[in-house]
């Protein structure tokens, strides 16, 4: 689908950390709207002014159309989305972005996400394991601390109910308790890839978790085209 200027109204607001909304868009025009997994809308604030945000919600669910933004910068989008209640127009253009998987390619796929970069991540792998993919893939989710990996009981549950699919929570900082991985997201890239042949990587979140990820995997060996990236920051 090729952006489109759209309407919509709030259906519903949650947070699920003190810095981070999910917001529901019920959308009214066009009719037809359609995205791909991975994808985002823009949201105009002015001339030139515009804020980017990825869809969370899987393109295969009907109904409401979910945004999951860290607002803890506190720019214009973001004192936006805090005042944000069920029943406000959004005005908006997209689909947009080509973070999008092929189902088609044939090799295993790694998926890299810092922080908020989870959220069109979260997007693709939930349509794939709606919709009958079966295929080996994994997750490497790294935040600061535990309290955000956002959607985490939601990656363990799908670990659980899909052999194929392995998850790998990482955390900078964490408890004495805590039972998965430490340390940076490069590290972990590090450490848990242990081959890149038939390997095709999707990374999301920041420029230097991006280029530092991309590094570790070129020195084992892999090409930089198969490893696709959306930088939030």
């Amino acid at each position: 689908m090729k952006p489109r200027d759209c309407r919509a109204t709030v259906a519903a607001v949650r947070w699920l950390t003190p810095e981070v909304v999910e917001v529901d868009l019920s959308v009214t025009e066009p009719a037809d709207f359609r995205f791909e997994a991975g994808q985002w809308i823009s949201v105009p604030f002015g001339p030139k002014i515009v804020r980017a945000w990825s869809m969370a919600s899987a393109p295969n669910r009907k109904g409401p159309i979910t945004l999951s933004v860290d607002v803890a910068p506190g720019g214009i989008g973001s004192q936006w989305l805090r005042a944000l209640e069920p029943g406000a127009p959004v005005e908006f253009k997209g689909p947009n972005g080509g973070f999008v998987f092929t189902r088609a390619d044939p090799r295993r796929a790694l998926f890299v996400a810092e922080e908020i970069g989870i959220v069109p991540i979260r997007s693709i792998l939930t349509e794939l394991y709606e919709t009958g993919y079966g295929r080996p893939a994994a997750l490497i989710f790294w935040a600061r601390d535990p309290g955000w990996l956002i959607y985490d009981a939601e990656f363990r549950s799908l670990a659980r109910r899909y052999p194929s699919f392995s998850y790998f929570p990482v955390a900078r900082e964490a408890p004495a308790d805590w039972r998965s991985d430490r340390g940076e997201p490069h590290e972990a890239v590090d450490r848990l890839v242990h081959a890149v042949e038939g390997l095709v990587v999707y990374v999301c979140g920041g420029a230097e978790t991006i280029r530092r990820a991309r590094e570790v995997l070129v020195e084992k060996g892999m090409d930089r085209k198969s490893v696709r990236w959306e930088k939030f920051w």
